[in-house]
């Protein structure tokens, strides 16, 4: 066996050869000399428990991978075929050319953060996007921080600290990742004041609420029902109805949006969602609502409201700890000129073309798209056929709504459903990945989010496609 270790190359023979030296010449001698030890490493041990030793071609193809895997990005572009537009996971929103442009921009030079282009002196950052937001929502003042649930954070460790949040039982939801509204209250240092049950809060549980509050309430507060919906008998108070009885009590109202949309998503043939203009329309005294979901932008947390309200939360100093930088207010910026333009909005933003787009054009696709699919499976145990599927929207929007869509099935034949598994795993492992789901004994791959220019890609992308 020693004899045989023996015939393993030195680190300094393979790091000579023309092959890795090209490697060398793009990333760089210590990364791929430790590739090349590490290789040379497994060959070893794998030696010792019995497997046969590597001829140099093979080592050079092992350091070769190795370095592929090393140097590759962790952050990778992949093809959202799971049928939810906006997942989580996958980065929500895709962010239209225009923020995209902007992005570039933004990153390649210096650019006016917080610097006043017309005075020379320093600037506000908030600026960027303010009259954008205040003329959008028809709120007085605005301000951005990292996400939703920093927002709802900032407002409540800044009006309610040490003091009484009311808040209908039926609103205190749980978002993504375990992240509940109470958590955060508590966490803000506000108290919170659960009022009616679960499905049905009247006006009087509020005023019962600030009666027994008194002096120790500060404020009112809403919270949208964004992820989960509850049917039958059920009530909820107006939200005109609660800004009148809190600014009858001298307290501010506040209405958290979750996932806020700046237009009415009912005028694209979607069902409707809460905008923030409604609720600044209804009385809201602050409104929160996030950058990365149906407003279809990069991640942000957005709250617009009353002009003195939003100078106290900027003057928080966790405002800082909170904010956002040039690269999201850039893309932000740019979405929302989008807006501006409400007639030709559902064909710039991609977000909304992703959820707009009709079950005819994407069966089309699915029919262009058949042949590929059934090729790079040729080999394997499986059937491909179209499918009609029902899309979501994500990230907690409008959870009870499905889209009509399709997209492409591959079954197994008989009982050999690990072979779906396989497939999965190994359309995962692509260089650019092809995300799908498990459901129902097949593979389902909904074209919903594949556009148009990207189906040459995606066919590309399963000439690498491999299953053990």
């Amino acid at each position: 066996m020693t004899h045989d270790l023996a015939k393993l190359p030195s680190v300094d023979r393979l790091l000579a050869k023309a092959a890795v030296a090209a490697l060398i010449e793009t990333h760089g001698r210590a990364l791929v000399a430790g590739v090349v030890r590490d290789t040379l490493a497994a060959a070893r041990n794998a030696a010792l428990a019995g497997a046969p030793l590597p001829d140099e071609s093979a080592l050079l193809a092992k350091v070769s991978h190795g370095v592929t895997l090393t140097t590759r990005p962790k952050l990778r572009a992949v093809f959202n075929l799971t049928g939810t537009v906006l997942h989580t996971n996958l980065g929500r929103a895709a962010l239209p050319e225009e923020a995209v442009e902007a992005l570039i921009t933004a990153a390649r030079s210096p650019c006016a953060l917080e610097y006043d282009l017309e005075s020379g002196g320093r600037g506000d950052r908030d600026d960027i996007v303010k009259d954008l937001l205040c003329e959008l929502t028809g709120a007085e003042a605005a301000t951005v921080v990292n996400n939703n649930a920093a927002a709802v954070f900032l407002l409540l460790n800044t009006l309610a600290q040490r003091k009484e949040v009311v808040v209908s039982r039926g609103e205190l939801i749980e978002i993504g990742g375990a992240f509940r509204v109470p958590d955060i209250m508590k966490r803000a240092g506000a108290k919170l004041v659960e009022v009616g049950t679960t499905n049905r809060t009247h006006l009087r549980d509020f005023a019962e609420a600030i009666g027994h509050g008194g002096p120790r309430t500060a404020m009112l507060m809403k919270v949208h029902a964004s992820n989960y919906a509850i049917h039958g008998f059920t009530h909820a108070v107006p939200e005109a109805e609660l800004a009148a009885l809190a600014h009858e009590r001298g307290l501010p109202f506040v209405v958290d949006l979750g996932s806020g949309t700046l237009t009415d998503l009912a005028a694209f043939g979607l069902p409707h969602e809460p905008t923030p203009r409604e609720a600044i329309a209804a009385g809201a005294d602050l409104v929160t609502f996030s950058g990365d979901k149906l407003l279809g932008g990069p991640q942000a947390g957005l709250l617009v409201g009353r002009k003195e309200l939003i100078a106290r939360i900027k003057k928080n100093p966790l405002k800082r700890a909170l904010r956002v930088g040039k690269l999201t207010l850039a893309a932000l910026e740019a979405v929302l000129r989008l807006y501006r333009d409400p007639d030709r909005l559902a064909g710039r933003l991609t977000a909304l073309a992703q959820l707009t787009r009709t079950e005819v054009d994407i069966r089309t696709a699915a029919e262009r798209l058949l042949p590929a699919v059934q090729t790079a499976v040729a080999t394997l145990p499986v059937t491909v056929g179209i499918v009609a599927l029902k899309s979501q929207i994500g990230s907690g929007s409008l959870p009870v709504d499905r889209l009509p869509s399709a997209g492409l099935a591959i079954r197994p034949q008989g009982k050999k459903s690990g072979v779906l598994n396989r497939i999965e795993s190994a359309l995962r492992a692509l260089p650019r990945p092809i995300i799908g789901r498990i459901e129902d004994g097949a593979l389902l791959l909904d074209l919903r989010c594949l556009a148009a220019h990207e189906e040459a890609v995606f066919i590309a992308a399963l000439d690498a496609f491999r299953c053990a």
